[in-house]
């Protein structure tokens, strides 16, 4: 409870130096794992990029099985069927020739119990789905581009661009992964959202590199502070703003996939909302875990804070080693080799008059 007290006032004390090193790692084994998952079993694309054909059709007390069972002699038993709503059954096929598909019609309109003219038919090529991922990935390459600039430009550090991009493929190696491997279908909506990610990643991590930024002249004041202990100490100062944010974004996003895919059978909203929630909770844990400790490797090679830490090191250490004082003259856990650094000085005793 003391704990959360701490984070809620803006005066966490959590060691992340020392939580990079497992975070880290946790990370390098997740992102392989992402990869093993995409070369064994690769992504299941959606009917728009391998094309093929979609019937749909207003339906009565009409299940997937009983759809199933009517298809199963036209040999598209396997396609994927489902309920949109409670009034509509959908059916997708990869392959489906022009007799093939008015045969499937006639069947979904004689199970249903409509008009042929009822059943909707639409055909789509593999050709849209790859003029759709062409453009995708045309985007993420220029916006990687364009945000590597501009925080380059904006806080005057190529290291911590270079810590927000290797974030952001981090969030979609693992998001694109977690697809790979749970089997998920991926449609043109999952596309947009894993773009949307994009943005809501970079926002926690930009908001975690502005308050470093504002704490690098600690670094040099007095030389009593290295760059881990320093970004240790801004994440701490960002943890409740980061927690804010990904709470207020993943709880609508929760209630928009419980409410508007499982319980009103809203299809679209599910592909979208739940790429968003899986994409948007991996975004929170990398701007803290990822970028930052990455930006800290960095400028931790650098000859002025590898002389400094070794200096540090060497030098004698206080009793209250391994903790250093945040901005308003608390304490933040800063790891090891951290001396004491005070922004309010103790009160003087003062002197008795003489009379």
């Amino acid at each position: 409870m003391n704990a959360f007290l701490r984070v809620f006032r803006g005066q966490a004390t959590c060691d992340f130096v020392r939580a990079w090193r497992i975070t880290l790692v946790i990370s390098v084994v997740a992102v392989l794992g992402s990869g093993l998952a995409l070369g064994v079993r690769g992504l299941d694309l959606g009917f728009e990029f391998e094309g093929g054909t979609a019937w749909s059709v207003p339906v009565v007390d009409v299940g997937v099985a009983e759809a199933r069972e009517a298809l199963r002699p036209l040999g598209l038993d396997g396609a994927r069927i489902q309920l949109i709503g409670q009034d509509t059954l959908q059916v997708q096929a990869s392959t489906a020739d022009e007799a093939g598909a008015e045969a499937a019609r006639s069947a979904l309109a004689a199970l249903a119990g409509v008009e042929v003219e009822e059943v909707a038919v639409a055909t789509v090529g593999p050709s849209w789905g790859e003029e759709v991922s062409g453009k995708a990935l045309r985007a993420l390459v220029f916006f990687l581009v364009a945000i590597s600039l501009y925080i380059t430009v904006v806080l005057r550090d190529w290291r911590m661009a270079a810590g927000a991009v290797a974030a952001v493929a981090h969030d979609v190696v693992l998001s694109v992964g977690i697809y790979a491997a749970a089997g998920l279908e991926v449609t043109p909506a999952t596309v947009i959202a894993f773009l949307t990610i994009l943005g809501f990643s970079l926002y926690d991590t930009v908001v975690v590199f502005s308050r470093m930024r504002e704490n690098t002249p600690m670094v040099s004041l007095a030389g009593r502070m290295t760059y881990a202990d320093m970004a240790s100490l801004s994440s701490n100062q960002s943890l409740l703003r980061t927690i804010n944010t990904s709470v207020t974004t993943l709880l609508p996003l929760a209630s928009l996939l419980v409410i508007g895919a499982w319980v009103l059978g809203a299809t679209t909203l599910q592909e979208f909302s739940l790429a968003l929630l899986i994409g948007l909770g991996i975004g929170a844990y990398s701007s803290l875990f990822f970028a930052t400790p990455i930006t800290v490797w960095l400028n931790e090679r650098s000859p002025a804070n590898r002389a400094l830490r070794k200096r540090l090191a060497s030098s004698p250490r206080p009793a209250a080693e391994g903790r250093s004082a945040d901005a308003t003259g608390g304490t933040a856990a800063a790891g090891a080799g951290a001396v004491v650094f005070s922004a309010n000085h103790p009160p003087r005793p003062r002197r008795k008059r003489r009379r």
